[in-house]
């Protein structure tokens, strides 16, 4: 993907609640307006990083671009999951992604313990990547 790094940054807005409540991994959703602009060889699926809410620290993220398979959502939708724990949400904030790699292209699932292992299977496989770059694709 010609555009990795991508930087892209937006007000974080509510989903569908999905993320905390059924998944237990929450995300952080962006606008339309940031999904809209994201250059075309940018395929969905799952993609890895760094994020920053507000003007606060960096943290490493995990983020979904698509429709949602399993949940077939109708919208196309970024949805990142940044790896820190926040004492409180952040809606309305600004916050600013860097993707550096790319995990692997979205899909549906049979189940909804599937979507969530496939998640934490994500989240592991970035750490791997953010140890040693030369695995990432």
């Amino acid at each position: 993907m010609k555009s990795l790094p991508y930087f892209c940054r937006g007000e974080v807005v509510r989903g569908f609640g999905r993320g905390s409540k059924e998944l237990g991994i929450p995300t952080a959703n962006f606008p339309d307006s940031v999904v809209e602009h994201l250059p075309a060889d940018i395929s969905t699926g799952i993609y890895y990083g760094w994020a920053c809410v507000g003007s606060g620290d960096v943290y490493k993220m995990v983020m979904s671009i698509g429709w949602n398979p399993y949940y077939k959502n109708t919208k196309k939708s970024m949805e990142t999951h940044v790896i820190h724990t926040f004492k409180e949400d952040f809606y309305g904030e600004v916050l600013s992604v860097v993707m550096v790699g790319y995990i692997r292209p979205e899909c549906s699932f049979s189940s909804l313990e599937a979507l969530i292992s496939a998640i934490n299977s994500d989240i592991e496989e970035a750490k791997v990547n953010w140890t040693n770059p030369n695995t990432s694709n």
